[in-house]
Formats: structure tokens, sequence, C-alpha cells
């Protein structure tokens, strides 16, 4: 399922609760947002370089984007488990990986529950822009190009990945 990060849903139920009762607005936060209380959300600016590389640190954390062709995991082909480097949450099974010639991993379907989107102009047309649901690291973006049965191509960063063999 794919939704926005944070999704008007829960930005008019926050806002609508806030008003009438605060209890009902973080209820209704943590109900849309299962991670809402991570400890990764916690973390400082100064936490998240000291626990990352500095390149992965940049994509996560600061929404760079790695050099096209340069990540080991574009070659990774056994069957296993994404996950968020950041976090360690699952973010892709290794059976919707495909190639897609882009220069970067690739996947039609992110497991449930696992980002989040946002759209992102940096470059000056829109784009969604994916995060780790637990720890809102940047992972990359999603195109309606990719293959059957979704028709998504989620585009990741391999520096904000670490395979996990099954």
């Amino acid at each position: 399922m794919r939704h926005l990060c944070p999704d008007r849903r829960t930005l008019l139920i926050a806002t609508a609760g806030a008003l009438l009762s605060p209890a009902l607005a973080t209820a209704a936060t943590k109900a849309a947002d299962p991670f809402a209380n991570s400890p990764f959300r916690r973390l400082s600016d100064a936490e998240w370089r000291k626990r990352l590389p500095v390149a992965s640190y940049l994509v996560l954390r600061k929404e760079d984007t790695e050099r096209a062709g340069t990540s080991p995991l574009n070659r990774e082909k056994r069957k296993g488990t994404f996950v968020c480097l950041g976090c360690d949450l699952p973010l892709f099974s290794s059976d919707t990986k495909y190639e897609s010639g882009t220069g970067w991993p690739s996947f039609f379907r992110a497991l449930p529950g696992a980002v989040g989107e946002k759209i992102d102009y940096k470059i000056g047309v829109p784009r969604t822009e994916y995060h780790c649901a637990r720890c809102l690291g940047h992972q990359g973006h999603v195109f309606p190009d990719g293959p059957r049965p979704t028709g998504l191509r989620y585009c990741n960063n391999g520096l904000a990945l670490r395979f996990v063999p099954a």
C-alpha cells in the first residue's frame, strides 16, 4: 500500500483532533504511523553522523543520490531481504528486485508499511520520493515505469540499503 508521508488524512485528523482533544490527535497519529515513537526518529544529526558511513549519511539524512552504477547491490541476485541501512527495517524482498537498466537497485514493490512517500521538486518537476517508514531515511524515488504486476519502479540508492541473505 502506498501512502504519503505524512499523509493528508493523518494531518487532517491530527489538526482537527488537536483543536478538540490532544489525546485524540496523538491516537490518530500513532494509528496512522506505527513508527511515530521510534527511537530512530529521536536521533540527532550528530548521532546519525556517528552511526553511518559518510556517503550513506548523505543519502539517508541529506537526501543525496549516489552515482549510477556504483552500488554492489546492483549485482545482488541471491534470495533475501533488502533492509534500511539506518535502522534495519525490511524494505524489499529480493523477489521484487529487477534490472531496470538505470544503474540503481530497482524493485517493483515495497514490503507493506515499509516506506512513506512525499512529493519532491528538487529538479524542478514533481517526483515521488520515498523514505524508510521507521527512521525516515531517504531511499530514492518511485516512478510509474516499472514491470508488472505493479507498473512501479522503486529506484533505490544502494548506499541506503543492506542485503540480508535468506
